[in-house]
């Protein structure tokens, strides 16, 4: 499917963005956005029409803009179509089960797309960072991925991966944002 645009349109808005601290102006994005949440929804029925199955991961550090990026790309389209899966950790019974096998369950049918906000490469990085899985657990993660990745394509199943990272600073500045929001108790 040939979606409308071309990087001429990219490069419009970019010029239109505030040079001296690099941001896109609000009224530039939102009219960006808007184009290309009708791209996706011309995009959505073409999934269902041709029954395609399609995989999207993010990943990226803490504060790099993952929901937000989420929650753009998904406000506009059906969630039938497109389901976002943001899994909490592992039960005490998926830390019995095959690594993967919490992330196969959510695996699309005909005309779906699967987001997951994370994915089994947390296995690669901050399981094993934070020590929640062991050298040899990492180890087989590393060893078996590619095979596995390559099991899903395989199997018809479109699979993108998408990482995403804002600079030091940014993730400073999102952090403190974040840490001075209040949830009341409704007093």
């Amino acid at each position: 499917m040939a979606l409308k645009g071309d990087s001429s349109s990219l490069d419009e808005a970019l010029a239109k963005a505030d040079h001296a601290n690099g941001k896109m102006k609000r009224k530039v994005y939102e009219k960006e956005l808007q184009q290309l949440q009708v791209e996706l929804c011309r995009l959505q029925e073409w999934i269902k029409e041709a029954g395609e199955r399609i995989i999207i991961l993010f990943e990226g550090r803490d504060a790099a803009g993952k929901g937000g990026t989420i929650k753009a790309l998904t406000e506009r389209v059906s969630p039938r179509v497109f389901r976002v899966v943001a899994l909490p950790a592992p039960s005490d019974r998926q830390k019995t089960e095959m690594f993967m096998q919490r992330y196969i369950r959510y695996f699309p049918a005909a005309g779906e797309v699967i987001i997951f906000d994370r994915s089994w490469y947390n296995r690669a990085g901050v399981e094993y960072v934070m020590g929640f899985c062991t050298e040899a657990e990492h180890q087989r993660f590393l060893d078996n991925c590619p095979q596995i990745e390559k099991y899903i394509v395989d199997a018809g199943i479109r699979l993108i991966k998408v990482w995403l990272e804002v600079g030091q600073d940014e993730q400073e500045r999102v952090s403190r944002r974040a840490s001075t929001i209040h949830y009341g108790s409704g007093n």
